[in-house]
């Protein structure tokens, strides 16, 4: 299955999961989000892809046998987890969970939806 992106969305939503995950900083993927006010029931998903990277300043603070280590399974703060998933409707859309806090006050990641996608002709 070849997908082409339709465009880039880039907004954060809300999710909902039937069960709450284990552990908030490696969540599975939700059973539904909510974007522009209209709520999109996860059918299936179609892959699922973790980036743990550390990026410019946060990549110089560690020693590089232990960014190596953090690269594969996050450190805290650091990462994003995808998951390409298919809604009831058939729509594709790429969502992902973004690891970083936005400030001291608010110290959990946030869910975003990042792009649209649909089957190459």
């Amino acid at each position: 299955m070849e997908l082409i992106p339709l465009h880039f969305i880039g907004e954060t939503v809300e999710v909902h999961f039937e069960k709450p995950p284990l552990l908030e900083k490696v969540p599975d993927p939700p059973q539904s989000f909510v974007w522009r006010g209209e709520e999109y029931w996860i059918e299936e998903v179609l892959n699922e892809w973790h980036d743990y990277r550390r990026r410019g300043r946060m990549a110089r603070n560690m020693r590089p046998e232990h960014a190596a280590t953090a690269s594969l399974r996050g450190s805290w703060g650091v990462g994003q987890d995808y998951f390409r998933v298919r809604t009831q409707d058939g729509r594709i859309f790429d969502l992902y969970y973004d690891r970083a806090p936005k400030d001291a006050d608010h110290r959990k990641g946030a869910w975003f939806l990042d792009k649209e996608l649909a089957l190459k002709e």
